[in-house]
């Protein structure tokens, strides 16, 4: 049974992913007091994406065009590690948790490359600012799966999210908690959203991820945008693993909680879009160092 609701899992997540993007434009659009775009709009963007056909530079090599591919096959590895609530991904092993980092990394790893390859000045900013700031949100992610691993005495995602709120280690709410509020702010980070960045900005010297692939285009552009999508539902998914604390013992049950947590955090992040704006870019490892104290102050208090 937990085999199934694995692949189910999956492939929910691969058919629902681009839904949470649409989410999050019809939250800003509702707060906008606009009608804004349809619920399914980003699944339109990437099938008339699909269809177009893509024009590389001639500074570009081979790197360019592998960057797009590489990466979205990186975020999948990734999505195949994450549990869904209280039940562990398709592949799950001991320190599963450093690996799905080391896959996210190495999606981020390509598409710096293939931002660089291009010779642009503009897509060279863009990827020193995204690597700049990743330093400090994958040290918050590392350290927090670290501390939910020494909370409860596993070592892989799916030991660790099976015994995060079961009544023998019910004293770590309070440290779940904190990891959450950390998770939430590595979320708003890892997926350039506001007040991190802005998806929807045309400005270059303000952009952070979107500058990186301003010349890929057609089918380049919608792996880059699908792997974007994969990457918000598996944040998404770890911070709901955490926040809700519901585990029923059935596969299916927990994942359904789980599923309607994922588009919960959709709604949360287009209300935080809402209410915020874009912070200055010295204020960005501010923010992310705060959420570093965070995670610190979480292990200090499982260490007790």
């Amino acid at each position: 049974m937990n085999i199934m609701a694995s692949i189910v899992h999956l492939f929910l997540a691969l058919i629902l992913s681009p839904l949470l993007m649409g989410i999050i434009n019809r939250t800003k659009a509702i707060f906008a007091g606009r009608k804004g775009q349809p619920l399914l709009q980003p699944y339109y963007d990437l099938i008339k994406l699909i269809k177009k056909g893509s024009v590389y530079s001639a500074t570009s090599s081979w790197v360019f065009r592998l960057g797009p591919v590489i990466g979205l096959a990186s975020v999948i590895v990734a999505i195949t590690i994450c549990p869904a609530g209280g039940f562990g991904g398709m592949l799950s092993f001991t320190g599963d948790f450093i690996f799905m980092a080391y896959a996210l990394g190495l999606m981020r790893f390509v598409t710096v490359l293939a931002a660089l390859d291009t010779g642009s000045a503009f897509e060279g900013m863009g990827a020193s600012r995204e690597v700049q700031f990743a330093i400090i949100a994958e040290v918050v992610l590392l350290l927090g799966l670290a501390v939910l691993a020494i909370g409860t005495k596993e070592i892989s995602l799916a030991g660790i999210y099976a015994g995060l709120w079961t009544n023998s280690v019910s004293s770590l709410g309070p440290v779940a908690v904190l990891v959450a509020f950390a998770f939430l702010i590595v979320l708003l980070t890892e997926n350039a959203r506001i007040p991190v960045d802005d998806p929807n900005t045309h400005l270059e010297l303000t952009m952070i991820h979107e500058v990186m692939v301003l010349d890929h285009g057609g089918v380049d552009l919608a792996f880059i945008q699908y792997g974007a999508s994969l990457k918000l539902w598996l944040f998404s998914a770890l911070l709901t693993g955490i926040a809700i604390p519901l585990r029923t013992g059935l596969p299916l049950t927990d994942m359904a909680v789980n599923i309607i947590g994922i588009l919960a955090v959709a709604v949360l992040v287009g209300i935080i879009e809402s209410g915020m704006a874009r912070l200055r870019l010295l204020h960005v490892p501010q923010m992310l160092v705060t959420a570093l104290s965070v995670t610190v102050a979480a292990l200090l208090w499982i260490l007790r």
